[in-house]
């Protein structure tokens, strides 16, 4: 992996805050960054069929399975989850609960 100069950020911002974004065009290394940052984060690929339709099915019983710190890549494809991720941090506001990749702006997103 490419040295990436965001990286201590990306790791002190999840010392102190329960969600954080990773947001950048598409093949930058997103993905890699966040993998070879957090090697024991329970690591969910929405670019997989099966956990998309899971998630896509069922929200909010999704979110409240992961019970550890969970990275959710690709999380553009699944717009329904913010809500889900949203309630779930208002219960519990533990740092670093969810890192978020995504190649699109959600702010954008319906």
């Amino acid at each position: 992996m490419y040295p990436r100069s965001i990286q201590p950020t990306l790791a002190e911002a999840l010392k102190d805050t329960p969600v954080v974004l990773l947001n950048g065009a598409r093949q930058t290394g997103k993905s890699t960054l966040v993998q070879a940052l957090r090697p024991g984060f329970r690591y969910l690929t929405l670019d997989d069929p099966v956990v998309l339709a899971a998630v896509k099915s069922d929200p909010f019983g999704s979110i409240a399975d992961l019970d550890e710190p969970t990275c959710l890549d690709e999380v553009q494809r699944a717009p329904e989850l913010f809500l889900a991720i949203k309630a779930a941090v208002d219960k519990d506001r533990r740092p670093g609960r969810f890192l978020l990749t995504g190649s699109a702006n959600v702010l954008k997103l319906p």
